[in-house]
């Protein structure tokens, strides 16, 4: 589907070396903050405590969140099963018990709302919180590899590659963005950093495609202008996918409340850099990576030649 068609082919490889030298300058910012800043970590990688608690009816999640902070602790809350249930997970300060600080947070709870009925109270410690670090690590990792495989055996390494750094380009920004704003990092921000590198992985694998068909169409064309022409050919598809994928997720952020906010901000920060690391840095370092036509379209054999004097010689 097409809302628009571009009758010209913009020259994008043109401007690929200033396009390369931004995302590196942004990467390196990124890494730097990730050094510097680290980042903020939920309880379920520090380690905290959890709380189940039940009311008589529906629970005020807002209130309940405004209650917490204005007595001084540091929590997550949202429903858990039912409206009338609500999961809270608490940081631990230093020298506090996870006993001591369930009662006081009781406390409160039942100053706001007498019926508040603490059901369950659980430790994570931090050895658990170190195991998610590492297993999310792995994840990423794992991830990683297998998109390169892939790439490599439906296009050619070359295009593997470039796929994988640009991809790691988006999840890197994104994690930077969140230690220059030490915003909280915890397992939906994982799960949307992988949603972000399978998505960005789609858009390459569409602007590749592309490119194998024009080397094997083009003949006469060079790379340069084989790359041009595919981008060119996508990018009304591309803006399409990405408008309607970000309304989708611009409604969570704007509606799903601090539950989905993070999750939501961090596909929204991948899908505008995934927009352009599929496009405007993969294809540059495909480009300076040395693909070419004859990785893709195999050389007509040649006809042997006749002797005229083949044949039965009497």
């Amino acid at each position: 589907m097409e809302f628009f068609k571009i009758r010209r082919t913009i020259p994008f490889m043109r401007h690929a070396l200033v396009f390369n030298v931004l995302s590196l300058i942004t990467f390196l910012a990124a890494v730097f903050f990730l050094v510097h800043r680290g980042l903020n970590y939920s309880i379920e990688f520090t380690g905290g405590t959890l709380m189940e608690v039940a009311y008589s009816r529906p629970a005020e999640i807002e209130n309940i969140r405004q209650a917490l902070e204005k007595a001084g602790y540091k929590a997550e809350v949202q429903n858990f099963g039912s409206a009338r249930d609500v999961l809270l997970r608490l940081h631990l300060e230093k020298n506090q018990s996870s006993a001591d600080l369930s009662q006081k947070v009781q406390g409160v709870l039942k100053e706001q709302d007498a019926s508040a009925e603490v059901r369950r109270v659980e430790f994570v410690g931090p050895q658990v919180g170190k195991e998610l670090v590492e297993y999310g690590a792995l994840a990423l990792l794992t991830t990683a590899v297998f998109i390169v495989l892939y790439l490599w055996i439906r296009f050619e390494w070359r295009f593997g590659l470039s796929a994988i750094i640009a991809n790691l380009h988006d999840v890197v920004i994104i994690l930077g963005f969140f230690a220059f704003f030490q915003w909280e990092f915890s397992l939906p921000v994982l799960a949307a950093v992988l949603a972000v590198l399978g998505y960005s992985v789609n858009e390459s694998v569409v602007v590749f495609d592309r490119v194998r068909e024009n080397f094997r169409k083009m003949r006469k064309a060079s790379t340069v202008e084989v790359i041009d022409s595919a981008i060119t050919g996508v990018i009304s598809r591309t803006i399409i996918t990405h408008l309607c994928t970000q309304m989708m997720v611009t409604t969570m952020l704007l509606f799903g409340g601090p539950a989905l906010h993070y999750f939501a901000l961090a596909l929204t920060i991948g899908i505008c850099f995934g927009i352009y690391s599929s496009v405007l840095v993969a294809s540059p370092l495909l480009m300076w990576l040395g693909a070419s036509r004859e990785q893709f379209v195999k050389a007509a054999r040649k006809e042997r030649s006749r002797d005229e004097h083949e044949g039965a010689v009497v």
